[in-house]
């Protein structure tokens, strides 16, 4: 699977990749929010293993993917969609504190809004963020997913209860052209 942006190439992730995605994997501030984290390198390396052995699966549920740079090939991050119920499916997105602020974020997030409506015909994506995650919530609206509520403590991780924003947006609503997408005001 390959999708390609204005300035992106959004593709399977290689064992190639450990490196890059170490960089940004093991980073506290990067891993701040999310549910794994920092990882060890085996870690990083374990995660590609698993997300390579996941490309084989038929049928296909989750798809975790590299986003590059289109003019030079540099791993920025990596972003998912994974089929999570009846034409349903949960995005996410993790990326480089080096390429955070330039709209490259939202761009992937906007690809794979693309892709589960387009090609697998998703009736409804969501997504969520820590409430203390601004950045995460300014992407989920930048391609326009709609507040949907507050999550409070349903999730354990880390030694501790944790809340989350819930974000989505409608088939009819992307197709509406309400996922307008400013790649520079993230």
């Amino acid at each position: 699977m390959q999708l390609e942006t204005e300035r992106l190439i959004i593709r399977e992730l290689v064992p190639g990749d450990l490196e890059a995605v170490h960089a940004y994997a093991s980073d506290p501030l990067v891993t701040r929010y999310m549910i794994w984290g920092p990882n060890t390198e085996e870690e990083t390396r374990e995660y590609i293993r698993s997300m390579i052995d996941m490309q084989n699966q038929s049928p296909r549920q989750s798809y975790e993917l590299a986003v590059v740079l289109r003019d030079t090939g540099r791993l920025l991050g990596g972003c998912g969609i994974h089929l999570t119920g009846p034409r349903q499916g949960e995005i996410g997105y993790c990326f480089n504190p080096l390429f955070w602020k330039r709209g490259y974020t939202s761009e992937a997030a906007a690809a794979l809004l693309r892709l589960g409506f387009g090609e697998f015909g998703l009736h409804r994506i969501y997504a969520t963020c820590r409430p203390e995650n601004i950045g995460s919530a300014k992407v989920m609206q930048k391609i326009g997913m709609r507040y949907e509520g507050h999550l409070r403590e349903h999730m354990w991780h880390k030694g501790a209860w944790h809340d989350s924003y819930l974000y989505s947006i409608l088939e009819h609503e992307y197709w509406q052209g309400e996922q307008a997408v400013d790649p520079e005001g993230e």
